[in-house]
């Protein structure tokens, strides 16, 4: 089948890759300028050189044993390194967190900077201008229910029920190294992660931290400027490190509106009838781990061309 997949994130790209070993031809669609989503990595220019942070997901986990064997691929391949400051068994894309994402995308037929409205289906499906026998969205639970409302009542509510946590982050550059010889910090105050983002491995330029506020601070905060959560998380870190840290040479602001997604506890969502699917950690649980698992998951569900 020509499958058209919404979303080119980790669970779109893991399920059109598995599509695409079972003799499929799928296409993604995405809005952003490039691979990575919430595995984004932002470069900013500063004083002292390219400063990069890794600003949505920190790091990620191997447990399952089809994802622990991809993930060795991956770094057999240079892709992704190991990072105990997290966790013992905690990874980071290397040399910047999306490396997985681009690592994938580059194998597969992505249309990017591309935002897809709506669904039309009318015996098979209309994509912007193009025509699939099947549909796949792989975007955040918020994002789904308005596209297959019209077509999927069932799986319009589960998306629905399952709320994201919202997350607001900074990232500050340093002209010096920050006087703490932790390079990751969890839960101090209104910080729910405070992260070295410049000692990970495979990392260059100044001293580069991501702080990001906790889930019930960021909504409570969502609405307010990005001028005025730079100050509240930059100085709740400067008051946790103490007298002595350097002056900020570059700051960014990045609020992500579904960072922690709730979960249905599904896996996976296939309609054979009308040939729609989903897939995304919204189904399965909030790593990114259960974004890779839930794609394969899908495809499985979809089973091999005939």
């Amino acid at each position: 089948m020509r499958i058209g997949i919404i979303g080119a994130g980790m669970a779109g790209l893991s399920c059109a890759h598995a599509l695409r070993g079972q003799g499929h031809h799928p296409i993604l669609f995405d809005k952003g300028r490039g691979p990575g989503g919430r595995m984004s990595t932002r470069r900013i220019d500063t004083p002292l050189g390219e400063a990069a942070f890794d600003h949505g997901a920190q790091y990620l986990t191997a447990r399952d044993p089809a994802f622990v064997a991809q993930v060795e691929r991956w770094a057999q391949d240079g892709h992704v390194a190991r990072w105990s400051p997290a966790r013992l068994d905690a990874w980071v894309g290397t040399p910047a967190m999306n490396a997985p994402i681009r690592a994938m995308a580059t194998e597969c037929d992505v249309r990017w900077n591309t935002a897809i409205a709506g669904l039309c289906h009318d015996g098979g499906w209309r994509i912007g201008d193009e025509r699939f026998d099947a549909a796949i969205v792989a975007v955040p639970a918020e994002q789904v229910a308005p596209l297959v409302a019209d077509h999927d009542g069932a799986l319009a509510d589960a998306a629905r029920a399952a709320v994201s946590d919202p997350c607001w982050t900074v990232m500050a550059a340093f002209d010096g190294p920050v006087p703490t010889d932790c390079d990751r910090f969890a839960d101090i105050g209104i910080i729910g992660s405070a992260v070295r983002n410049s000692a990970k491995p495979g990392r260059t330029g100044p001293e580069a931290w991501v702080l990001q506020g906790s889930a019930g601070w960021s909504r409570a905060h969502l609405e307010d400027e990005p001028d005025t959560i730079a100050r509240a998380l930059l100085a709740a870190f400067a008051d946790h490190i103490g007298a002595g840290s350097p002056t900020i040479i570059a700051t960014s602001v990045h609020r992500w509106r579904y960072a922690k997604t709730g979960t249905s506890a599904r896996g996976a969502s296939w309609n054979a009838e009308i040939r729609l699917g989903a897939c995304g950690d919204w189904l399965l649980g909030p790593r990114i781990e259960a974004a890779w698992l839930s794609g394969q998951q899908l495809a499985g569900l979809v089973g091999p061309a005939r």
